[in-house]
Order: structure tokens, then C-alpha cells, then sequence
């Protein structure tokens, strides 16, 4: 009930509310008008707020009169007529004050007194539309709980949900082939982890990776992983299943950064890496690499060959045991331990043999320092190729073209020294370079179909061949660029 117009006028064209509450007559009566009085303020009579039940008021007073006065307590005030759906409601004491008191039913049978006029102002309308809104969306919301209740009772009866649980999951999952999770599982008991210790009082050593070769017991890894047991030292392999075996080194090329160890005691089945092509990598493709990075053994990285035929030496490139390799980038995340570990293309097959990272405080070798997305892998086909030579003879065998070239200068090409070392001839007579017609002071700008932009880049090339082939050269002597073909030399041994 509003209280809007508390102690405000009545405005003319609304009927006068009674002062006392009404009692209803034994008898039928007619409602007596009220009479007018300027002494006090009347009050409107309530009004039912929905615009389709009856309206039942006093009698108007003329428009030219103030609004009449309350009927005196004496004088019965005339019974508004019932609401069709409503209880009679309980009387007011006389003299409550406002708000008026609610409108009572009349006898049965009593005559109703005669309607107001329409109001002229909409309000009433405006009210009882919003009534009509009102009552509308209580039967929705009625309704709608109704439904509501009536869909969770069946629900619960026999309709059942379409999500599935843990417990209704397939017993046994099966990944897809060629996703990562399937070649790492098809691989993993393959990868070992390689612990080596020096032969000295300290027992110094180190961690590292390689992987099954052939089911004689020969694995694969890196030179610089074995180099410190290699004399006199001790090597154990660890497999995947926890269980470990010694072994021992067959060969090492340390130009290469290859080496291969015998189980001395192999276990039956076996199952060797398969090796992949190399040469047939392209950048973008996908790679995995397995390995112990910081002694975390049988750990799996992913990422893609990020460039190929990168010149690199695993050292600072001016020492005589430094490994050189026209190797494979990847952006696979490899840290120390990782070495010796290979590197998977996305069917599981081996395309290189991870050795190097890229370091931002030491360049190019196998410092401490973690993984940057710059990685190193020996082309397998290049290691292949050394590793039967090791297996076959116990020593390397390095393709070479029979001069000394500065291994300083970068940028340029790749010059022929003015003498190589101790004196002797930088160009060896009679060799592959020297019949080739090349001389002190020419530059090598070019090997095959590869730019040469330094000395350890010349060798990383010549060492992706063997010894016998022939390999055309791009050289500058005095401001003129020349070719000459090469037939590749030998040496065996890393002396």
C-alpha cells in the first residue's frame, strides 16, 4: 500500500474515505452521502491494484466543493463492495488515522452503490498494467518452477547424464603412432645413461647418453662423455629398467666427437635404434631428444631442426683435439648430459647424435651452462659412417685435403697458412690440394655446393665425406675467383 500522498490534499475527482471503519447493515440500506465539511482533509479510499476488479467508492462530492469531511462516528459509513476473490478484511478501530481503513463486505443481498466516474488522470491504468505484469510473471515463475521440479523428479527417475567419469574411462589408453608420447615410449628402453670415472685416485667422471646400436651390445654416443675413463677408468651403462652393466670402449674419434662402447656382459633382445637419413632433414621438421640432462635420466624434449649444415666445434676451435661437424640445430632443449643422446625425428627414427650447445657466456662446447634453444647434432650419416669404422678397426679414418688452413680468421673464407706446423709445408706435397694446383695464401670460399666463411667450417665439410671423394673448391688467389676439383685423402688416427 503506497503512502505517497500521506498528509497531501485529496484531489477532488477521487471519493472521500470514511473516518471509522464500516459495520455492516442487518438490513438492506442505501448508502447516505456524506457530508461536506472544510475543516478536515479526506483521504482516497483504497483501490484494488489490478485494472479488471470492480471499483467500488462513496459517492462524489461536486467539483465546486472542497473534498467532504469524514462522516461523524455515529454515522455508519456506507460498505464498499467486495472484491470477488478476497477475504473480508479485519475492521479498523475508529480514529486509527491514516492509512484508511480496508473495505468491508456488505450484507448478502445489500445493493452496491453506484460507480465514480473513470478517473480522467492514466495513472490508475499505468498502475493496474503493471499489476496485470506483475501477476503475469508470478504464474510464469509459477509455472516455470512447476516444470522445473516436475523435469529434475524424472530426471532423477530415469534420465541419466552424458558426462563420464574416471571410472567409466577405457582400461587401457593407447596414443596414437607418431605422436610424441608413442615414440618416446617406443624409444625409452633403447636410451641409456652412461656413467664414467677416471682411472685416477680422484675418481673424477661424468654423466652422459648414448643408445643401443646392434644387438651385439654397441652403443653409440660421444667422445667427450667416455674420454676421461677411456685410460684406465671404469664405465657403467644404466637402461631405463634400472638394471646396469659394464662396458668398455671399442674406439673414439675425437675430431668427430663419436665414440662406441661394448656391454662386456650384453643382455638377450636388444632392441637397436633404427637410423634415419640426414640428408633428407628439412628445417621445420620435428624432433625429439632423449637423454640425462644434469643426471635427470630419461628425460624427453621436443622442438624442430632450426638449420642444417652448421659449422661448429665443440671447443674454442684453436685447439688440435677439438671436434668439428657440420651439424644439425635444433631448438629441442639440450643441457649438459644430454650428449651422446639422440636425436629422433617424428616416426623415432635417429638423424644425429646431440654434442653441442650454445652457451652465452663460453660460445660453442659443453659447458654448465643451460639450454638457450640452441642446440648441436652430429648428422647420423656421418656418424654412422665412423662408428662402423671404430667397430671395424678400433680407429678413425678422416678425409682430408693436404693443407693447413688458419683456424683464427673467420669471415672470409678459409686461408692457406703461409707454413703449417713445425715448419713443414702448409700444403703437403704431392697431396690432394697440391694436385689440385691450390698454394700458400689462396682463400677457399667454397667447398661443393656449401659457402665456406672460415677454417673450422672447411673441415666441418670435408669431414661429411670419405676419403676418395671428388669435391669441386671455389678459391681466390690475388682478387680472381678459381675451381678445382679434389680428390679426398686419408689420414686414420687422431694423432
Amino acid at each position: 500500500m503506497s503512502t505517497e500522498n500521506e498528509g497531501t490534499a485529496v484531489p477532488a475527482d477521487h471519493p472521500a474515505a470514511p473516518s471509522t471503519p464500516s459495520t455492516p447493515p442487518t438490513t438492506p440500506t442505501t448508502p447516505a452521502p456524506p457530508t461536506t465539511s472544510s475543516a478536515s482533509t479526506p483521504a482516497p479510499a483504497p483501490t484494488d491494484a489490478r485494472s479488471d476488479a470492480p471499483t467500488v467508492a462513496q459517492t462524489p462530492a461536486p467539483e465546486a466543493t472542497p473534498a467532504p469531511a469524514p462522516a461523524p462516528a455515529s454515522t455508519p459509513a456506507p460498505a464498499p463492495a467486495p472484491e470477488p476473490t478476497a477475504t473480508t478484511p479485519t475492521p479498523v478501530a475508529a480514529g486509527a488515522g491514516w492509512p484508511p481503513p480496508p473495505p468491508t463486505v456488505p450484507a448478502w443481498g445489500a445493493p452496491l452503490p453506484p460507480a465514480p466516474p473513470a478517473p480522467a488522470a492514466p495513472r490508475g491504468r499505468a498502475g493496474g498494467l503493471v499489476a496485470a505484469v506483475l501477476v503475469a510473471a508470478l504464474v510464469a515463475g509459477g509455472i516455470g518452477g512447476g516444470i522445473g521440479y516436475w523435469a529434475a523428479q524424472r530426471g532423477d527417475e530415469g534420465v541419466s547424464s552424458t558426462t563420464v567419469s574416471s571410472g567409466e574411462a577405457p582400461a587401457s589408453f593407447k596414443r596414437e603412432p607418431g605422436t610424441v608420447a608413442a615414440v618416446a615410449a617406443k624409444a625409452l628402453p633403447s636410451v641409456v645413461t652412461i656413467q664414467a670415472k677416471s682411472g685416477g685416485s680422484q675418481g673424477e667422471g661424468g654423466t652422459g647418453t648414448g643408445f643401443v646400436y646392434d644387438q651385439e651390445g654397441h652403443i653409440v654416443t660421444n667422445n667427450h662423455v667416455v674420454a676421461s675413463a677411456a685410460e684406465g677408468g671404469t664405465l657403467s651403462v644404466t637402461f631405463p629398467d634400472g638394471k646396469s652393466y659394464d662396458a668398455e670402449v671399442v674406439g673414439r674419434a675425437e675430431g668427430y666427437d663419436v665414440a662406441v662402447l661394448k656391454l662386456t656382459n650384453a643382455p638377450k633382445g636388444l632392441k637397436p635404434l633404427p637410423l634415419g637419413d640426414s640428408d633428407k632433414v628439412a628445417v621445420g621438421d620435428s624432433t625429439i631428444a632423449i637423454g640425462a640432462p644434469f643426471g635427470l635420466s630419461n628425460t624427453v624434449t621436443t622442438g624442430i631442426i632450426s638449420a642444417k649444415n652448421r659449422p661448429v666445434a665443440s671447443g674454442d676451435g684453436s685447439g688440435g683435439s677439438n671436434s668439428y661437424m657440420s651439424a644439425l640445430q635444433t631448438d629441442a632443449s639440450i643441457n649438459p648430459g644430454n650428449s651422446g643422446g639422440p636425436l629422433l625425428d617424428a616416426s623415432g627414427a635417429v638423424i644425429g647424435i646431440n654434442s653441442a650447445i650454445q652457451s652465452t657466456g663460453s660460445g660453442f662446447g659443453q659447458s654448465q651452462a643451460g639450454s638457450i634453444g640452441l642446440g648441436f647434432a652430429i648428422p647420423v650419416n656421418q656418424a654412422k659412417n665412423v662408428a662402423q669404422q671404430l667397430i671395424r678397426t678400433g680407429k678413425p679414418v678422416y678425409p682430408v685435403i693436404g693443407a693447413t688452413v688458419n683456424m683464427q680468421e673467420q669471415g672470409e673464407g678459409a686461408t692457406i697458412a703461409s707454413q703449417g706446423s713445425g715448419g713443414t709445408p702448409s700444403v703437403t706435397p704431392n697431396g690432394p690440394a697440391a694436385k689440385a694446383g691450390l698454394k700458400a695464401g689462396d682463400v677457399i670460399t667454397g667447398f661443393g655446393d656449401h659457402q665456406i666463411d672460415s677454417g673450422p667450417s672447411l673441415i666441418s665439410e670435408i669431414w661429411t665425406h670419405k676419403p676418395g671423394d671428388q669435391v669441386k673448391i671455389t678459391y681466390e688467389r690475388d682478387g680472381k675467383t678459381s675451381t678445382a676439383t679434389v680428390t679426398l685423402g686419408e689420414r686414420t688416427g687422431d694423432s
